[in-house]
């Protein structure tokens, strides 16, 4: 370098260190604005008619929209190994499957249907309705849920619990999901938050991430209409700003693991998958 050009360099520096002690002034890391997420994933639930009529084919369309992962809402007559050529055929892996309310008479049998399968986590996706009338209520689900996890800790996998939005109206003066985070084992119970849901039962993901970090590490990516209308729309298309969702996941930890796009009753479920992932795979944050 010549001394002039020495000069200059320093002189460049010099006048950014002192930027940096002026009021206002921070360091913007570019990289930081850049970050997308790498492997975007697909609840299967979004095309259950299709995969009703045809789960090789619609597997296979799946992948060529671009998703890399899928998680199940039943096999639809197909076996655990059969299920795992399909996925190993498309290139597609299954980290997780929404399976039945955890009934200790046939717990064991579906842990060991998703371990054939291969996959990693075993995810209640509901509670029965009778079951969440009392705070009493949920914390024996609790217990359940703590009982359930450790079956399939046993089997290698992993249990999370996928929201909706009754959760967050009150009994007997309590939240029904901060009863469940906070009473069952974080050791072994995971959860995977429905980023729609949440929003539609009044709260923002983040509160939650907040609240209770390192808990959630699968969510379901799934957008919303302004209030008070709350209408479910293909991700990219509604009001839940998802880029705050993300940075604040990655800048504390980055505990999730998986997002799974889902739309509950799309109008074309091909069209609308293919609407959500073009969004996610453009997204920044």
């Amino acid at each position: 370098m010549k001394p002039t050009d020495r000069r200059s360099f320093l002189a460049t520096l010099g006048t950014a260190a002192l930027a940096l002690t002026l009021p206002g002034c921070r360091v913007v890391n570019a990289s930081s604005t850049r970050r997308k997420l790498r492997r975007i994933g697909l609840q299967l639930y979004t095309v259950r008619d299709e995969m009703k009529r045809d789960l090789p084919g619609t597997l296979a369309r799946v992948a060529q929209v671009g998703y890399l992962e899928v998680e199940f809402a039943g096999y639809f007559g197909r076996t655990p190994d059969e299920i795992r050529a399909i996925l190993q055929a498309n290139h597609l892996t299954s980290p997780s499957s929404h399976v039945g309310y955890p009934d200790p008479a046939t717990w064991p049998r579906l842990v060991d249907e998703a371990k054939a399968a291969g996959h990693t986590y075993v995810t209640c996706p509901w509670i029965p309705e009778e079951s969440r009338r009392s705070a009493d209520d949920y914390r024996r689900v609790a217990e359940g849920f703590n009982r359930a996890a450790q079956r399939a800790k046993e089997a290698g996998l992993r249990f999370a619990y996928h929201n909706h939005d009754f959760e967050f109206r009150p009994v007997d003066g309590a939240v029904p999901f901060d009863l469940l985070l906070s009473s069952t084992d974080r050791s072994l119970v995971e959860y995977e938050m429905d980023l729609y849901w949440v929003v539609k039962g009044g709260h923002d993901p983040v509160e939650y991430f907040e609240k209770y970090p390192g808990r959630f590490t699968m969510v379901h990516v799934k957008d919303a209409t302004a209030a008070p209308e709350r209408r479910m729309v293909d991700v990219g298309s509604g009001t839940i700003d998802f880029r705050r969702i993300f940075a604040y996941d990655a800048d504390h930890g980055a505990h999730i693991g998986h997002y799974f796009v889902e739309h509950d009753e799309p109008a074309n479920p091909i069209a609308s998958i293919k609407a959500s992932h073009d969004y996610l795979a453009r997204l920044e944050y």
